[in-house]
């Protein structure tokens, strides 16, 4: 089974990739508007910052396939006490948690307002292989386009969604393209941060990195297997 991996930045995706060796052996090519590095049975590319670019990315990236799955990755802020500075988290629901309107009761999401979709399921299975084989918590994961940055959000978006252990800025953008492709879809995001205010001396940037490293590394044999079992069915 073939991977796509949609990072946000270079960062991220060189994370990734070394979780399959050296990363001055990983080959690349050209799509349009990123660079795909393939390492083992991934390929990432650096889609960009929100959920549009990740959309796009993750569009032109899948039309380079076949894949079997999409995944959104990286680092991320995570819901204390739920998920600590240096846990990992997949996402039980990807949720466009800003995606809507204000009004002077609050805020509406667009499933409220009529129309369109504000989360989307991986497959449960999936979820729980990728917890069990990595240690992660499984949780919803937020995508915002604005980074919260108060106590007060923090707590407003808890409010809305007492489930979510993490937020982003992508992970929606890519459910979108993957699904409209009929290819399932996870998110996994390692903490580097409390949502909340920002502290940026308290960030672990370097440890999130690594701990992304390590989970793609441990999930190798599970994709292995995956790839048996589906043929088994087949």
């Amino acid at each position: 089974m073939r991977v796509l991996v949609v990072t946000a930045v270079p960062a991220e995706r060189d994370a990734v990739t070394r979780a399959c060796g050296d990363i001055s052996e990983v080959r690349a090519h050209r799509v349009p508007g990123a660079e795909l590095h393939r390492a083992g049975p991934f390929d990432v590319l650096a889609g960009g910052a929100g959920p549009a670019a990740a959309a796009a990315a993750t569009a032109f990236g899948l039309a380079s396939g076949p894949y079997g799955l999409v995944v959104s990755a990286g680092i991320g802020g995570g819901f204390a006490p739920v998920a600590p500075v240096g846990s990992l988290v997949v996402a039980s629901g990807i949720v466009a948690a800003d995606l809507g309107a204000e009004t002077p009761e609050g805020f509406v999401p667009v499933t409220g307002l009529g129309f369109g979709r504000d989360r989307f399921t991986p497959p449960p299975a999936r979820v729980r292989d990728v917890a069990a084989a990595t240690g992660a918590l499984t949780a919803e994961i937020l995508t915002v386009s604005t980074v919260t940055g108060s106590a007060e959000r923090a707590a407003a978006l808890l409010a809305a969604h007492p489930a979510a252990g993490a937020e982003a800025m992508e992970g929606f953008g890519v459910a979108e393209a993957a699904d409209r492709a009929g290819v399932p879809v996870l998110e996994i995001r390692a903490v580097s941060n409390a949502v909340g205010p920002r502290d940026r001396d308290a960030w672990r940037i370097g440890d999130a990195l690594s701990a992304l490293t390590e989970a793609f590394g441990k999930l190798v044999p599970v994709l292995e297997g995956w790839t048996h079992h589906d043929r088994n069915d087949s």
